[in-house]
């Protein structure tokens, strides 16, 4: 076998391999985008090979490595639950984006996939203006706590950066297919841009990236005309700070058992990103799909 056989097969498996951590299947075209694999002939060629030594598995329309059926079912499942979802993410992004300071909206996790969990919740990637990101992050974080009685499951508001601040520092498989899974809600131009700054992906994926189809016009509303031209004054400054140490001050205390390094990854906190992952998901990912390409290193192709 030539070494690009063996190179394509590798990269078309360690997309298999990154998505089963999650067990979820991927269609044809799923497979074919996160493979690396450029030509369409070729990774028909491999996708065969790969299927006739049993080290991957079609099931109904989906790939995957396992052969459990009850994998693929789960998918169709999600896939008809995310379409309800779909709708309030379209309603909730429209609203987030009239809130002070929010200058795009974006759908990360799961919905992000086209699939929803029975207990999942839609998770939102928020820019907002330079210098003004723990007051944007603090008023949505008022509004779900006393006008949603502090419920996610359609408004979790767990990671926001500032428009001046577009690259991910942390550079990885996790977070790079959470970017190339990004669905723009609200300004494209700005999706645009951080994709621009984030392309650095492409040690992950070539040509991964979907076209934008954000359909919610980015206008100003009422609530911004009257909130920002107070706190562009200085006093915006003093407030913005004071939001983001109050809450720091918090997470330090409702989540001190977590060691230093794995805070400073899943509760980044400073004046430009706020993340808020108390379950460290990225890290367990990782470590998960590490044991999964252990475990094909292992088997012989």
């Amino acid at each position: 076998m030539n070494s690009n056989k063996k190179e394509n097969i590798s990269t078309l498996l360690k997309a298999l391999a990154y998505f089963d951590v999650f067990e979820f299947p991927l269609t044809y075209n799923e497979l074919f985008r996160y493979s690396n694999v450029k030509e369409e002939s070729l990774f028909r060629e491999e996708l065969e090979f790969l299927l006739n030594r049993n080290l991957i598995y079609k099931v109904l329309e989906y790939y995957s490595l396992s052969p459990e059926e009850s994998i693929s079912t789960k998918r169709k499942e999600g896939e008809e639950r995310a379409k309800k979802y779909t709708k309030q993410a379209f309603r909730k992004s429209s609203l987030i984006a009239k809130f002070p300071y929010v200058r795009g909206v974006f759908i990360s996790g799961s919905l992000s996939k086209g699939v929803m969990a029975d207990d999942g919740d839609i998770d939102y990637f928020i820019i907002t203006k330079s210098n003004r990101l723990w007051v944007a992050r603090t008023l949505l974080i008022l509004y779900k706590k006393i006008v949603l009685f502090n419920s996610r499951k359609y408004f979790c508001v767990n990671y926001f950066i500032d428009e001046d601040y577009l690259e991910v520092e942390q550079k990885n498989r996790f977070t790079a297919t959470e970017i190339i899974t990004l669905m723009p809600m609200v300004n494209d131009d700005l999706y645009n841009k951080f994709l621009e700054s984030n392309d650095w992906i492409e040690e992950y994926y070539i040509d991964a990236i979907q076209p934008s189809n954000s359909t919610i016009k980015l206008k100003r509303s009422l609530f911004q005309n009257l909130v920002e031209p107070i706190l562009n004054m200085p006093i915006g400054n003093s407030i913005d700070a004071y939001f983001m140490k109050i809450t720091l001050k918090k997470w330090n205390s409702k989540f001190g058992t977590m060691n230093e390094s794995d805070f400073k990854i899943a509760m980044k906190s400073t004046k430009r990103v706020s993340k808020h992952h108390p379950s460290n998901f990225q890290t367990k990912v990782l470590e998960n799909f590490q044991q999964k390409l252990d475990s094909l290193s292992r088997k012989s192709i």
